[in-house]
């Protein structure tokens, strides 16, 4: 075990960047909570599957959206070289 003493200094900024910390993950975890809420209503309203919407949102997010062609494209290819697009 680390025998590491902090100062007084130190432990104060370590336990107000913790309690932070915890606060910050509290409120993306609701957050997180409501945008599934959310993703599952519009999903079920417009027949598509959550993960596809996740994804799109994931996608435009990160703008990504030529990487995730070219993938996609990618995966095309070789499924229908090896004759599994059906």
């Amino acid at each position: 075990m680390d025998t590491r003493t902090f100062s007084a200094d130190q432990k104060l900024k370590l336990t107000q960047l913790i309690n932070e910390g915890m606060q910050v993950m509290q409120e993306i975890e609701t957050l997180n909570g409501g945008l599934s809420d959310t993703i599952k209503a519009v999903a079920e309203e417009l027949e598509v599957k959550p993960s596809v919407l996740k994804k799109a949102i994931r996608v435009a997010h990160k703008a990504e959206f030529s990487k995730t062609q070219q993938e996609q494209e990618l995966l095309e290819t070789i499924l229908t070289t090896v004759g599994k697009t059906v």
